[in-house]
């Protein structure tokens, strides 16, 4: 697999950032993560006029080497012409759940991570384009090198040999 600009699609919770940290790190490549060019203000839930966060992804796009994550299907249907491989994270949504739950230390009557949980539950269900009809619709019609990985167990399988043995090991 040509890994050099790597897309990463997927449900929140599904573990892009945590391939794509791993992976951006074995390539020596930079990692950028669809949620900062989409959100003004996370903390507030402030979205980025969509002209101006295509174009902040366009210009990462351009570059010879990356590794773009994220679940914005608008966005990544902009830079998939770019991409020499497109991974998929296809995890059902009990485990995206459970995974936001996990890496979140919010109280569980939290609003925001109420919404968020909520959103990622939906994933299947959703229409618009970041959900799985979306995602699957990206998937099918990319032709370069593509992977679709099911589960937790798929995704540290990728992830393992692409580790580096420490010297002396």
């Amino acid at each position: 697999m040509n890994l050099a600009r790597t897309l990463i699609i997927g449900n929140s919770g599904s573990g892009k950032s945590w391939l794509a940290e791993r992976l951006a790190g074995h390539l020596r490549s930079p990692w950028i993560d669809l949620d900062s060019i989409h959100w003004l203000s996370d903390e507030h839930s402030i979205a980025r006029p969509r002209a101006e966060a295509l174009g902040i992804a366009r210009v990462a796009a351009d570059k010879e080497r990356w590794v773009i994550e994220g679940v914005y299907g608008w966005i990544a249907s902009e830079l998939i012409h770019r991409a020499t491989a497109l991974i998929w994270l296809c995890v059902d949504e009990e485990q995206c759940i459970a995974n936001i739950r996990q890496r979140e230390h919010k109280p569980e009557d939290d609003e925001l991570l109420m919404t968020l949980l909520a959103w990622a539950g939906s994933y299947r269900a959703r229409d618009d384009a970041s959900g799985f009809l979306a995602h699957q619709q990206l998937y099918e019609v990319f032709a370069g090198s593509k992977i679709k990985l099911m589960n937790r167990g798929e995704i540290t399988g990728f992830e393992k040999p692409l580790k580096r043995p420490k010297d002396g090991v």
